[in-house]
């Protein structure tokens, strides 16, 4: 039980997935621009990456490893991830349409987003057994949920605020996001 809460911490604040190995920046500036859409990117992040965790492990060591084809595995992963971002696609077209056109490019972009895909490598790099592989899966996307919504709420403050006109939008959000990173940093000696 301790293993799984030290996975869990680990991919939840000392190596956020955002901040502190900046993978999946693109929906993170592009999608914090109002809270509600953080959270509907976050939530179908959340789902995408644990849904490929439990895929994907039992594809890696019941298919692919005994037959000796791991040299599949890319091709294999990024096919099981673009179909459950469709699934999502699919659900927020027909039951939450506001956030279906809101999310925009980005939803169907989640096929490409690399924090999924390193969730998926990640836990065979690590080693990790299916309930670790769930747990990481978890705390990673829980990790981007996190980031996303620390930035959404920076960037409504942002918004009233004196910014110089040669700081505005981007510069900003990743001066922003550095700040939040160094003080993410001080988690590092949080489990040993």
């Amino acid at each position: 039980m301790t293993d799984l809460i030290k996975i869990f911490v680990a991919a939840f604040l000392i190596n956020n997935i955002i901040l502190m190995r900046f993978i999946a920046l693109c929906s993170y500036i592009g999608m914090t621009s109002d809270v509600g859409q953080s959270v509907g990117m976050g939530l179908a992040v959340t789902f995408v990456t644990v849904m490929a965790a439990a895929v994907t492990w039992p594809i890696y060591y019941w298919i692919l490893k005994p037959n000796g084809l791991t040299f599949l595995e890319i091709l294999v992963f990024i096919v099981v991830i673009a179909a459950l971002v469709q699934l999502v696609e699919f659900y927020l077209k027909k039951s939450v349409p506001t956030l279906y056109h809101a999310m925009g490019i980005y939803l169907p972009l989640i096929t490409t987003n690399c924090a999924i895909l390193a969730v998926t490598f990640d836990q065979i790099t690590n080693g990790y057994n299916f309930v670790q592989s769930i747990v990481f899966a978890l705390a990673v996307s829980l990790g981007y949920l996190l980031a996303m919504l620390l930035l959404a709420g920076v960037r409504q403050r942002l918004k009233n605020s004196p910014i110089p006109s040669f700081m505005m939008d981007t510069p900003i959000l990743f001066l922003t996001t550095s700040i939040i990173a160094v003080a993410f940093m001080g988690f590092a000696g949080l489990i040993k």
